[in-house]
């Protein structure tokens, strides 16, 4: 899997490309899904911008912590040939530090599991009832576990 990220977020640190990569690959392996072929855009934003974002597409006028953007309406939407771009993940990156203190983690944990979290949306998994929320959950989990960053 491979992640476009745009550098313009960089000032306000650089994501854990890596990681990110291996726990992208792993999971479109998990879904079935050509990691090999993928390729996801990542950029790192201001609490202001990921709000003006929120705002703008969702209709919620506050600060999250990631936004996701997909190309499909779901994995059985894929293209079964070439390249694969899965959509646009968006990561605040004041939410992530804020949220890792929180929450008694490394930054780096939080920032790939934001990213994971990200990437379920992006194959079409969402988390607006009890049921999706806990298969979503576990997927996150399996998924960090994979990559040693565990809770």
């Amino acid at each position: 899997m491979k992640i476009i990220f745009d550098d313009e977020g960089a000032e306000l640190f650089l994501p854990p490309l890596p990681v990110m990569e291996e726990a992208g690959t792993f999971l479109l392996a998990e879904e079935g899904a050509d990691g090999a072929r993928a390729e996801v855009s990542l950029t790192i934003v201001s609490p202001a911008e990921i709000k003006e974002l929120n705002a703008c597409y969702r209709g919620v006028d506050s600060v999250t912590d990631v936004l996701s953007f997909p190309q499909f309406e779901s994995a059985e939407d894929f293209p079964p040939a070439g390249e694969l771009v899965l959509g646009d993940v968006v990561i605040c990156a004041e939410r992530a530090r804020c949220q890792a203190e929180e929450f008694g983690h490394s930054l780096e944990r939080e920032l790939v599991y934001l990213f994971v979290h990200s990437m379920l949306h992006l194959l079409g998994y969402d988390h607006m009832d009890e049921e999706e929320k806990r298969i979503m959950r576990a997927k996150e989990e399996h998924v960090m576990e994979h990559v040693s960053l565990r809770r």
